[in-house]
């Protein structure tokens, strides 16, 4: 493959870089480093980094005439600041329909899009049929889906995921890397009642695998284990890793305004269309994110869901 990742600084990104590099395919990132880091992409046979934003149409447009892909993966996303809509919108939904219009030029083999889950608003049935109506609420929730729907517009063949928790190496982003810096630095930690699904990147990685093949179905499909756990799983779970002793029970406040109670997807569809299902469960795949920390340790953490008041 000559594959061309947008965001391919971030934590998919690099996975896949290192997934999918040491096999002799050509590789083209575009991130503009906003939440990605620079030092996971460094110079190396078969790799090409190039430094700007998906929302820059001459940038995509050179950057797809220049090294003419065969694949796309789209994984840049803005999302680190929750009441900048115009940034989430600009690149969301305005750098997709670039990416997209590039990848159409180019006539790339398969596009692959990653789709926040959120699409789904606070839905009615959990666990999230593939088929279950999109309502977000937030802006990273209607500005991904927005994008998800130009691509669907297009003639493409495509692939759009929709995303459970995926976890693994470098994840800047959720519980898992708060509680782990929290409890070490001695921090207090408050657990939000929620539930949601985790994935562990050995099986995202062997779907993507399986996506990318040029005879693969196209849509729109879920990717997740199935199973929920709630948010005070992963902190039992850390605090179980690090040997804590708590003086007393951690908090268990409920969802913000912005947050969803559950999210859990049905991964069925995407069971019966690609031969495929998850394999780590949920307690190996939190403690080898943890041990992952213990060797690397945890870069800046983002989310896009707003702090809540104190």
């Amino acid at each position: 493959m000559r594959l061309l990742i947008t965001g391919g600084a971030g934590c998919l990104g690099s996975n896949l870089i290192e997934h999918y590099l040491p096999q002799g395919h050509e590789i083209l990132v575009i991130d503009n480093f906003a939440t990605g880091r620079r030092e996971v992409v460094p110079e190396m046979d078969g790799l090409e980094v190039v430094e700007g934003s998906v929302a820059d149409p001459v940038l995509v447009d050179r950057c797809f005439a220049d090294f003419l892909p065969t694949h796309v993966i789209h994984s840049a996303a803005a999302y680190k600041e929750p009441d900048n809509w115009l940034e989430d919108a600009t690149t969301n939904v305005t750098g997709t329909i670039h990416v997209v219009n590039a990848a159409a030029k180019a006539g790339v083999q398969r596009f692959v899009n990653f789709q926040t889950a959120l699409c789904y608003g606070r839905p009615s049935q959990v666990p999230i049929p593939v088929t279950a109506p999109t309502a977000p609420f937030t802006s990273y929730g209607i500005s991904k889906t927005a994008g998800e729907q130009y691509l669907a517009m297009s003639d493409l063949p495509h692939v759009s995921l929709r995303l459970a928790n995926v976890t693994g190496p470098r994840l800047a982003i959720g519980p898992i890397p708060t509680f782990y810096t929290r409890l070490r630095e001695g921090k207090g930690c408050f657990c939000s009642d929620t539930v949601r699904d985790f994935l562990d990147m050995s099986d995202f990685l062997s779907l993507m695998d399986i996506v990318l093949e040029a005879e693969a179905p196209t849509g729109i499909f879920n990717v997740s284990t199935g199973q929920g756990h709630s948010i005070k799983d992963i902190f039992d779970t850390v605090v179980d890793y690090l040997g804590i002793s708590l003086d007393q029970p951690v908090p268990v406040v409920p969802p913000g305004d912005d947050d969803v109670p559950a999210v859990v997807l049905d991964p069925t569809a995407t069971e019966t269309a690609f031969g495929w299902k998850a394999a780590v469960g949920f307690d190996e795949t939190i403690r080898k994110m943890l041990t992952w920390y213990d060797k690397h340790g945890v870069s800046a953490i983002y989310s896009h869901l707003a702090t809540p008041e104190k």
